[in-house]
């Protein structure tokens, strides 16, 4: 019950449920994932010219949400993002979940929160894209390569993997955190 979840937040990692090299693994799982959205964060502030030219970086006066989508053109949800496409509350809630959910990941710290926002964010991306159709609304190929599972799904699953293995206590400072009085108090934040 609840007595064995409890010990298993002060287990040391890898503990008994893990191997050291499983350990190893998820900590690279964790950074690895973490960089993907720290380098969307920064390439779309700075413009760094991958998925962001300078002239379009947030720091020029782009906005991170308009292009991706204003060009949404699948499922039902097209018009909702075609409306929120641009706006300053949608331009920052996304950069901000980039750069948290980021910096969570690769600290090793806050993994509930973070995985529970990159389910968040991947959903809604995966919905912005909506694999499950094969045409787009002018009849063009959606270019969706599978109708239900995709790189969206499985970041959002991968961070709660992540987050109940206790993934940031092995080369990162999940159990520093962890011991920590308010996180003590407040489980929800390990």
């Amino acid at each position: 019950g609840r007595g064995s979840a409890a010990h298993l937040e002060k287990v040391e990692a890898p503990g008994s449920m893990l191997t050291h090299t499983a350990a190893r693994a998820l900590a690279v799982l964790r950074i690895s994932t973490g960089f993907v959205f720290l380098w969307a964060f920064f390439d779309k502030t700075f413009g760094w010219g991958f998925a962001t030219p300078s002239a379009r970086a947030w720091i020029n006066g782009g906005s991170p949400t308009k292009g991706f989508l204003s060009n949404v053109e699948v499922g039902p949800f097209d018009t909702f993002f075609h409306n929120i496409a641009g706006d300053a509350w949608a331009d920052w809630a996304f950069m901000l979940g980039l750069l948290a959910i980021g910096a969570a990941l690769i600290l090793g710290i806050g993994l509930r929160i973070a995985a529970g926002a990159a389910v968040l964010m991947m959903a809604m991306m995966w919905a912005a894209e909506w694999p499950l159709d094969k045409t787009t609304t002018t009849g063009e190929p959606s270019m969706s390569t599978n109708p239900l599972i995709d790189y969206h799904i499985i970041y959002g699953i991968g961070a709660v993997v992540l987050a109940l293995t206790y993934a940031g206590h092995t080369w990162g400072l999940g159990k520093w955190w962890a011991a920590l009085p308010i996180v003590q108090k407040n489980r929800w934040l390990i």
